[in-house]
């Protein structure tokens, strides 16, 4: 079996997390796997059992990107790195896997060079296969021609595939990364990564109540906050006019006062419960009968997979345009609503989610098979790779 290192670095939601764990999970039984997480612990996350899971010093950054700090205040930024380093030379030392696959450098992460590069480095002298895995809209720069330049010039000195998770029907690279075309691997659309159909296992009752259900959630928690106070205060508003119970999720990563916040507005409110985070939310979101929350991109995949309909926000910091692009689309295409943060009042904000509620989305058929397409892409790559070729 052949043997594969998957490295992911979260630095401040959860969507690089759940992504590439969701990737993990269709490889299991094609792959002996060592998966690096290089973000926060989530203790409620469970990782797949039939993985070997190594949990490096974890960094995190703030809402606008501007620094890199230690999860543990006991350790310096400089000693972190260090021990980072010497960990991952060491796994791929003893795993001595046949792929790597790095999640979205050299597109982004580029202050994680300090470990990356002397990583490839290892892995391209012994023969390793290497894999770059993005999402379908990457973050510009601010000198765009120079970052461009950088990601072609690694690429096409350490990488073996380009994996990029969308569908080129509805959104192609390129309208962030211009340059696709001076590539020298192999570059796929895989379609998007979902987290289990609907269709291929029966879900689990998590909604007990009898009132229909209005799902709020927005990732990690370290953002969208403007949009949780935002609901809480309009819970009154809706409480008399439809029928609905309000579930929030936080969040893991939800700073204390604003949770603290949450509860004290809502907390004489019978029709609203916040809570930081369940396990379950896909499961709350096939019986929601609306979803409220960030447009990112796995909060977008379980929107398509199960057919909620969805009313969503755009997270703005760093100047980041991913999650405005992809929510514009939709809301053009009328398969969401497009929240403006400037429209968050909530009187206004209620009559909105009522109008809404009375409309029928419409349905796109985009490709959804990104999981089982890259791990084809994958086991392609392991047969032709020359080093399992001499091994047998």
């Amino acid at each position: 079996m052949p043997k594969l290192m998957f490295y992911c670095q979260h630095i401040l939601g959860m969507g690089h997390l759940i992504r590439s764990i969701e990737i993990v999970k269709g490889l299991i039984p094609e792959f002996e796997i060592c998966f690096i997480n290089g973000g926060q612990v989530i203790d409620e996350f469970k990782f797949p059992q039939r993985i070997e899971v190594i949990n490096i010093p974890a960094v995190k950054t703030d809402s606008e990107f501007q620094e890199l700090m230690p999860v543990d205040p006991g350790l310096t930024m400089k000693e972190v790195e260090q021990n980072r380093k010497e960990i991952l030379l060491n796994v791929c030392d003893h795993f001595r896997p046949d792929i790597l696959i790095v999640e979205l450098f050299p597109f982004g992460r580029k202050r994680f060079s300090f470990e990356l590069i002397p990583l490839l480095e290892k892995a391209k002298t012994m023969g390793t296969k290497i894999v770059s895995s993005v999402r379908d809209i990457v973050v510009t720069k601010q000198n765009q021609k120079r970052h461009e330049a950088k990601v072609c010039r690694l690429i096409n000195k350490y990488f073996d595939m380009l994996l990029i998770h969308g569908d080129p029907s509805f959104i192609t690279l390129d309208l962030s990364f211009s340059r696709i075309k001076d590539l020298k691997c192999p570059v796929y659309y895989t379609g998007y990564v979902v987290q289990d159909s609907p269709s291929m296992r029966e879900s689990s009752e998590v909604w007990g109540r009898k009132q229909p259900l209005i799902l709020v959630s927005v990732g990690g928690g370290r953002f969208g906050h403007d949009l949780l106070e935002s609901v809480a205060k309009t819970a009154p508003f809706l409480k008399h006019k439809i029928p609905h119970h309000i579930q929030v999720f936080t969040g893991p990563f939800c700073p204390q006062e604003v949770f603290d916040k949450l509860q004290q507005i809502t907390s004489q409110q019978n029709n609203i419960n916040v809570e930081r985070y369940t396990s379950n939310l896909l499961d709350y979101m096939r019986q929601a009968d609306l979803s409220i929350g960030m447009s990112g991109y796995n909060t977008t995949m379980n929107i398509l997979s199960t057919g909620v309909k969805a009313m969503m926000m755009a997270f703005q910091g760093n100047n980041d345009k991913e999650q405005e692009t992809r929510v514009k689309k939709l809301d053009y295409l009328g398969r969401v609503k497009m929240i403006d943060p400037e429209n968050l009042q909530p009187e206004d904000f209620s009559q909105q989610i009522i109008d809404y509620l009375s409309q029928n989305p419409r349905e796109l058929n985009l490709n959804l098979y990104g999981v089982n397409n890259t791990k084809n892409y994958l086991k392609l790559l392991a047969i032709h790779s020359n080093k399992l070729v001499h091994q047998a």
